[in-house]
């Protein structure tokens, strides 16, 4: 049996997209955190942290140093991101990370989520 060319192949179930998809917890939270504001106090809180313990600095010295060795006219953003995002995410300490968990509950906590 041949396939008609003027139409697709009719869709079998596991293919479907669900007709009412539900929000994840992760999607309600964050909209939620958007909602309030707390998300944008967040981002402002985890900048102050980095910036205070010297993350900033030493990830912008990764970033001049890896344009120094490649050239500085060789560097696009998109290679920059490329390499010194695992290393920035693994770089973060350990205490800033405890106190951005510690408000996220906190906020969840009060929001009771």
């Amino acid at each position: 049996m041949r396939a008609s060319v003027n139409r697709p192949p009719t869709p079998t179930p596991e293919s479907e997209e669900p007709q009412d998809p539900e929000l994840t917890l992760r999607e309600i939270i964050n909209i939620k955190l958007i909602e309030s504001g707390e998300k944008e106090r967040l981002k402002e809180l985890l900048r102050e942290r980095l910036i205070e313990c010297g993350w900033r600095d030493e990830m912008k010295s990764l970033c001049r140093a890896f344009a120094k060795k490649k050239g500085r006219n060789n560097v696009t953003v998109d290679d920059l991101v490329q390499v010194i995002t695992p290393k920035g995410r693994a770089s973060v300490p350990d205490s800033v990370k405890a106190e951005l968990l510690q408000r996220i509950r906190s906020f969840l906590a009060s929001a009771a989520i």
